[in-house]
């Protein structure tokens, strides 16, 4: 489980209005914005989100947003796989 500090954030109905996005959209759009700017990991932005990562993914996927999957990240992989020493 992760820890988890809250924090309320109020957002007129007449903003949400204007937006024409619900709140469970404008945390998606928020979880995004801050994926793609690298101020959040994957796992960090599905969770603000509040969707499974690989949602969380295809919602990317349609956005045409990079999943920032860098050679560092494929030798980390490949070490917790146990396929490289």
């Amino acid at each position: 489980m992760y820890n988890c500090i809250a924090m309320n954030v109020d957002i007129p109905d007449s903003v949400l209005r204007q937006s024409g996005l619900s709140s469970d959209e404008l945390k998606l759009k928020v979880a995004l914005m801050l994926f793609q700017e690298e101020r959040l990991t994957l796992g960090q932005a599905s969770r603000l989100a509040g969707m499974h990562q690989f949602l969380f993914q295809k919602e990317l996927a349609e956005r045409n947003i990079s999943i920032h999957y860098g050679e560092a990240e494929f030798e980390n992989d490949l070490e917790t796989l146990g396929l490289k020493k």
